[in-house]
């Protein structure tokens, strides 16, 4: 069987939860969790957080990361293209700070979390009702960059949480659909590939 063509930019995980109030309200927390495996800077960790999206500046919004080149090249080239994130103020003046450690808990089949330390706080994102896994492939013309193929495995949470320092961030993750499937924003994304054709 041929090789799927094209030049592979990263491969790892993304899940996220992108919470509201409402459903036609702003986003009020964001977060996008990033295990690279393969890159052009090398593997690595990193969470996108913002606890203010519609803030710019010192809003408590931050990148955790043991990779700083992995985790500026992936909020420059992919996270600031992705919906929830594209024009957002909370995406000006971000922080870079250092990451720690990161464990994961639980199972996908029911509860999964990630777990992240760093920069003097933990981070704990859980995932719970989590449905049927799917593969797909978003094609050049719909993926978020506009120029990749992404492939990825993903699977929607009927509830979400995340807290630092054991308190809660405000939103719940809010109906949406993905290639006809009804998921939510708070989702798991793993075996996750952008190529560039």
């Amino acid at each position: 069987m041929p090789a799927y063509p094209g030049t592979v930019d990263w491969s790892g995980e993304n899940p996220g939860m992108y919470l509201k109030e409402t459903q036609d309200g702003p986003f009020v927390t964001l977060l996008s969790f990033f295990r690279v495996v393969v890159s052009p800077h090398g593997r690595g960790n990193a969470l996108l957080m913002l606890r203010q999206p519609q803030q710019s500046g010192d809003a408590g919004n931050v990148c955790l990361t043991d990779n700083e080149p992995l985790a500026r090249w992936l909020v420059a080239d992919y996270a600031s293209n992705f919906g929830a994130f594209k024009g957002t103020p909370g995406m000006s003046g971000l922080r870079y700070a250092g990451l720690d450690s990161v464990a994961t808990e639980g199972d996908t089949r029911s509860t999964y979390s990630e777990i992240v330390r760093g920069d003097g706080m933990e981070v704990r994102m859980s995932w719970m009702d989590i449905g049927e896994p799917f593969a797909l492939e978003m094609p050049v013309a719909h993926s978020a960059t506009g120029r990749h193929i992404m492939l990825s495995l993903f699977a929607g949470a009927g509830r979400a949480e995340a807290t630092v320092d054991g308190r809660p961030l405000p939103g719940k993750p809010m109906p949406r659909d993905m290639v006809g499937r009804s998921i939510t924003t708070a989702f798991l994304a793993f075996s996750e590939t952008w190529i560039r054709p």
